[in-house]
């Protein structure tokens, strides 16, 4: 292709579907064969692209899909998605017709929404499919513990509601200190007992997100929800290193322009960098509006040519200057490795760690209007995409 006629920007997420995969045979080897797995694909795949990701995951012995809302499963159903999918969070009472129409199981946590759900499906002459809920110490949404046994009784009783599972969810289970995790199982599996005295027994009780598929196989129960993991990164840094995961995702971009400043020349938005030398600064289209966090200014870096170049000065909303004047035979169009790519010091976790935040809000920052690109050979069975045309042409760039 004539590149004067190239007008995609240079910066694209590159997810590698075959990562996706293996994370989750690796989670199937860590958990065996009796325990189902649901990976979270809410956020968009955490920002790597939902219905690839999903495609990718079930492909390698997903069993269901966990999402955050109507709309993220009716996205999935759109894209021929057949397997089971729970809406992971509360739903709005006028949604119930679309939860059931789609055959998406609802996220209950009172008995009102449940009547809601049993009145449509009644309408309807099916059932609705439901997980309950229960509160054991996250504080977020579901039925507080002391009344989890009566609810799902109460609930048994609706003959349009068919009673698919009962969770939990940790928020400290990636934490060395182990007590208040230990308490919220403990408490959760004295609700399974009481309901099993009842001849209540639901298909699924669950409660493991990453951190406790790793660090509590107590807690692996009938599934298990990993999230992070999946993608190729540990939930924390106090979490065990004992499976094998592959980051999926690499930010890229490229140099688009180059100049040369004598020292005592300030660079970008507060002129907070100072130059001390000559100093070769190269352009690079991303920025904060991209997910590029602000926060990298003046102390994250990138890898160009194989070696770190400084981000100086404050990242802007389309683009960040970096310092190459260290790297040899550098030119405008060179590759710049914004995460992970093999090099250590930009895996998601330093950078997380610089930021002062999590894995999960570095990846799912990265925004709508940076193209995702799929490689790995799960690609040719999951994604034939306009991102995967866009990946050429910036590969020629």
């Amino acid at each position: 292709m004539d590149k004067s006629l190239r007008i995609h920007r240079p910066t694209y997420a590159e997810i590698d579907l075959d990562a996706i995969a293996h994370n989750i045979r690796a989670i199937r080897r860590f958990v065996g064969p009796g325990v189902k797995i649901m990976p979270a694909v809410k956020a968009d795949g955490y920002g790597h692209g939902a219905v690839k990701v999903s495609q990718a995951a079930l492909s390698a012995g997903a069993d269901m899909l966990g999402v955050a809302s109507v709309e993220e499963a009716v996205e999935l159903r759109d894209h021929g998605i057949e397997a089971p999918i729970l809406i992971l969070g509360c739903s709005t009472p006028d949604s119930s017709a679309e939860i059931i129409a789609r055959k998406i199981s609802a996220t209950v946590c009172d008995l009102a929404s449940a009547c809601d759900l049993a009145a449509e499906a009644a309408k309807r002459e099916i059932k609705a499919h439901i997980h309950i809920k229960v509160d054991t110490g996250m504080g977020r949404i579901g039925c507080q513990a002391d009344d989890a046994v009566d609810l799902v009784t109460a609930l048994t009783g609706l003959p349009s509601l068919d009673l698919d599972g009962i969770f939990t969810h940790f928020p400290s289970a990636d934490e060395r200190d182990r007590r208040f995790t230990e308490e919220q199982i403990r408490i959760f599996k004295g609700i399974l007992s009481k309901l099993n005295e009842r001849g209540i027994v639901p298909a699924f009780a669950h409660a493991a997100n990453s951190g406790a598929v790793i660090e509590y196989p107590n807690a692996h129960l009938d599934l298990v929800r990993p999230g992070i993991a999946m993608y190729g990164w540990y939930p924390s840094a106090e979490v065990t290193r004992c499976l094998d995961l592959k980051p999926a995702l690499t930010f890229r971009t490229r140099i688009i322009f180059m100049k040369d400043l004598p020292p005592n020349k300030t660079i970008s938005y507060g002129r907070t960098f100072i130059t001390k030398r000559t100093t070769k600064v190269a352009t690079i289209p991303v920025g904060y509006a991209d997910g590029y966090e602000r926060g990298l200014s003046n102390c994250g870096e990138v890898a160009v040519r194989g070696q770190s170049a400084p981000i100086i000065g404050r990242v802007c909303m389309d683009q960040t200057l970096i310092d190459v004047t260290d790297v040899p035979g550098v030119e405008v169009g060179d590759e710049v490795v914004l995460l992970d790519g093999g090099y250590d010091f930009l895996s998601v976790e330093k950078v997380a760690e610089m930021l002062g935040t999590i894995p999960h809000d570095v990846i799912t920052s990265i925004g709508k209007r940076v193209p995702r690109v799929y490689v790995g050979k799960s690609t040719e069975e999951v994604c034939a995409s306009v991102s995967n045309r866009d990946a050429k042409e910036i590969a020629d760039f």
